[in-house]
């Protein structure tokens, strides 16, 4: 039977990240449980760079576009009580969870 419940948070916006961690927090804090995090991980960086005139002769320029993906986990008992009121949480859409049973 799982003991853990291992769950990973990740978005672009950190601000709405760090909101959800702190109600997911606060709610197992209320349950009585230990809870272990947020843990941040490292921010992932996604580069773009794109040639800014299509052709043509002159010096190359370039637009530069970067998308950084915040990262956290929480380590929670996998109490059912606790797991249902988490499940409850309302989620800004731009942030994605996912839920592993250790």
């Amino acid at each position: 039977m799982p003991q853990k419940a291992r769950i990973r948070l990740w978005s672009t916006d950190p601000n709405k990240l760090n909101q959800v961690c702190a109600q997911m927090v606060e709610l197992t804090k209320k349950t009585g449980v230990k809870v272990s995090g947020p843990i941040p991980l490292p921010t992932r960086r996604l580069k773009v760079s794109t040639r800014r005139g299509p052709a043509g002769e002159g010096t190359d320029t370039y637009d530069h576009w970067v998308m950084k993906v915040h990262k956290r986990v929480i380590d929670v008992p996998a109490e059912e009580r606790t797991m249902r009121q988490i499940m409850r949480i309302n989620v800004p859409d731009d942030v994605k969870i996912e839920l592993e049973l250790i």
